[in-house]
C-alpha cells in the first residue's frame, strides 16, 4: 500500500487510527458515514490488513465467535457462522473495497510514541517505516484525536511460561501466535500445552497429520459443541428475504440467545455446567464418562472465563477416534524428549506446541506522554472503559471478552462519532475525561475484576490496565447486554467530561 510522502506527514489530521483489524477497518467505516467531514489515516504495523487474522496462521484457525455478531452491523455475514481466517480477512476486504479505505492505510508504520502538546492541542506520533534504501526511516503523523485500534495483546510475541528444565528439551517448540512455515508434523508425536479456544481449533486440524496428539492441560476448559450453521439464516435465506434484513433478525436472535445464556451462567451454574457437560458426553460417545468429569469439568463457574464453540464436535470426534487424546496434570520439568508430569507420567514429544495465551499490552505498548510527561495508563480511570482521566482526545476500543469483539467495537464507533461531533457544536478543540467532586471517593477497581473473568493473560496484564470506578460512567462492565443501552445514552455533559 502506498505510503504517505514526509511532506503529507506534515498535514494535521483530524483522527488518526491505529490498526487496521477488525476493530480499526470498522471505526475507519463509522468515521466516514458519522463524520464525513473529517480527515483521516490509518496506521499499521502489518504488512496488510486483518489483525489477528493475519497473525494467526495456525492450522485451522477459525473464529470462535459467530460472525453474525463478529461480523459489523454494517455489512451483512453470508457465510457459516464459524468462518475461517481467510474467509474473515476476505470479508475485511470488501469492507475496505466497498468503502474505498485502501489509500488511507499505510502498512508496515511500526509505532514508537505519541506525545500529546497542549498549546498545539494535538498529537505527534513518531513511527517508523522501510525506506527506499531498504533501511527504516522515521516518519511523524500529527492528529487532532486519536483512535487506538491495535487491540489487547502483543502480535510479535506470544506467552510461553518457564518451566523448569524448558532449556533441556531437544525437539521443537512452537507458539501457535509465530507459526512457522516450514514445520511438517507427519509421523510426530505432538503435545498441545493449553485448553482454550486455540488449542480446541489446533488438535483438530493436525490430528490427522501427527501420529498422535496429546492435549496437555492444567485444568479443564468449558465447551460448547453445535453444528456450524445457523437454521433461522438458512431458513430467511431459502425464503429470499433480503440479506441486511437476515443479518439484523439473525444477529438479534443470536444475541438475545448469548445473554440469556450468560444470566443462567450467573443465576444457575451448576444447572449449566451439567448441560455442557453432557454435550460434551453425547459428543465423545460411550466408554468416555470417566473422561468428561476429569478433562472437561472446570473447577470455575461457566463463563468465569471465555467458553470455546466446538462446531461440529471436531476436538471430540478427534478424541474419539484415538488421534488425540486429553491428559489434565501439571509440568514438573521438560526433559530432552519430553514432559515429566506431577503425576509421574512422561509424555514423549517430537514437538511441543505452547497454546498458553498472549503477552497483554495497553494501547500498542507506544510510549505516550502528555506533554513532556510519560504516561503511566495504570494510573488513570477509564470513562466508559474507552477514554482515560487526564489524556486528551484519545479512545481505545476494548471489545468484549464474553462476546464478540466486534459488538463494542461498533458500538465504540457510535460514542466516538458522536463525541466528535459534539465537541464541534461546542467549539472545543479538547476534551478530557476528569474525576468530578462527587466521584472523589469512588473505589478504584481493576480493569475487570477476578469474579467477572479470570483468565490467565487478565490476571498477568491487569496492573499494566487503566482502573475502572464503581459508578457509572466510570464502569468498564463487559456487559453487552446493559452497554447497548447505556452508551448511545451517554452523557457528554454531565462533567465526566472537560472540553477546551
Amino acid at each position: 500500500m502506498t505510503s504517505p510522502s514526509p511532506s503529507e506527514t506534515t498535514a494535521v489530521l483530524d483522527v488518526l487510527i491505529v490498526g487496521a483489524g477488525i476493530s480499526g477497518i470498522g471505526a475507519a467505516v463509522h468515521l466516514q458515514q458519522q463524520c464525513p467531514g473529517k480527515t483521516f489515516a490509518i496506521l499499521e504495523s502489518q504488512a496488510t490488513f486483518g489483525g489477528t487474522w493475519r497473525t494467526h496462521r495456525y492450522p485451522g484457525i477459525r473464529s470462535d465467535s459467530d460472525l453474525f455478531t463478529f461480523g459489523y452491523r454494517f455489512k451483512p455475514w453470508m457465510g457459516k457462522p464459524i468462518a475461517t481466517a481467510a474467509e474473515i480477512l476476505a470479508y475485511m476486504g470488501e469492507v475496505i473495497d466497498e468503502h474505498g479505505l485502501a489509500p488511507r492505510i499505510h502498512y508496515k508504520h511500526g509505532i514508537r510514541s505519541a506525545a500529546w502538546d497542549s498549546a498545539a492541542k494535538r498529537w505527534t506520533v513518531t513511527a517508523t517505516r522501510p525506506g527506499a534504501d531498504g533501511q527504516d526511516e522515521t516518519v511523524q503523523y500529527r492528529a487532532r484525536f486519536l483512535w487506538m485500534c491495535q487491540g489487547y495483546y502483543r502480535h510479535s510475541q506470544g506467552y510461553t511460561p518457564d518451566w523448569p528444565g524448558f532449556a533441556d528439551y531437544q525437539g521443537r517448540v512452537v507458539h501457535p501466535q509465530t507459526w512457522p512455515d516450514d514445520l511438517d508434523l507427519s509421523g510426530k508425536r505432538v503435545v498441545v500445552i493449553g485448553s482454550g479456544a486455540t488449542a480446541a481449533t489446533l488438535i483438530p486440524a493436525i490430528a490427522g497429520q501427527c501420529a498422535h496428539v496429546t492435549m496437555l492441560q492444567r485444568s479443564p476448559t468449558f465447551f460448547i459443541t453445535g453444528r456450524n450453521a445457523n437454521d433461522l439464516a438458512d431458513t430467511l435465506r431459502q425464503l429470499e428475504i433480503p440479506s441486511e434484513w437476515t443479518h439484523e433478525i439473525v444477529r438479534r436472535k443470536v444475541l438475545f440467545d448469548q445473554a440469556n445464556f450468560i444470566r443462567r451462567c450467573r443465576a444457575e451454574p451448576e444447572v449449566v455446567r451439567q448441560e455442557l457437560l453432557a454435550g460434551v458426553r453425547a459428543a465423545l460417545g460411550p466408554g468416555h464418562e470417566a473422561a468428561v468429569e476429569q478433562h472437561f469439568n472446570p473447577r470455575y463457574r461457566p463463563w468465569q472465563q471465555r467458553i470455546a464453540f466446538v462446531p461440529d464436535a471436531d476436538l471430540f470426534k478427534a478424541v474419539r477416534s484415538g488421534q488425540a487424546s486429553v491428559v489434565t496434570d501439571r509440568i514438573e520439568h521438560f526433559t530432552p524428549h519430553g514432559i515429566q508430569l506431577q503425576s509421574g507420567a512422561h509424555l514423549d514429544a517430537d514437538v511441543v506446541i505452547t497454546a498458553t495465551g498472549f503477552h497483554l499490552n495497553v494501547l500498542g505498548d507506544i510510549a505516550f506522554s502528555v506533554d513532556g510527561q510519560p504516561l503511566d495508563f495504570a494510573t488513570t480511570t477509564a470513562w466508559n472503559g474507552c477514554m482515560f482521566t487526564g489524556v486528551p482526545n484519545l479512545a481505545w476500543v476494548f471489545g468484549y471478552l464474553r462476546a464478540s469483539w466486534t459488538l463494542r467495537a461498533d458500538m465504540m464507533g457510535d460514542l466516538v462519532c458522536r463525541l466528535l461531533q459534539h465537541m464541534d457544536g461546542r467549539g472545543a478543540q479538547t476534551v478530557v475525561p476528569a474525576l468530578r467532586a462527587q466521584d472523589a471517593d469512588m473505589a478504584r477497581l481493576p480493569w475487570i475484576t477476578d469474579d467477572n473473568f479470570n483468565a490467565g493473560y487478565i490476571q498477568r496484564g491487569v496492573h499494566l490496565l487503566p482502573k475502572q470506578g464503581d459508578r457509572a460512567p466510570w464502569i468498564h462492565g463487559q456487559d453487552y447486554a446493559s452497554e447497548r443501552q447505556t452508551l448511545p445514552l451517554a452523557d457528554l455533559d454531565d462533567g465526566s467530561l472537560a472540553y477546551g
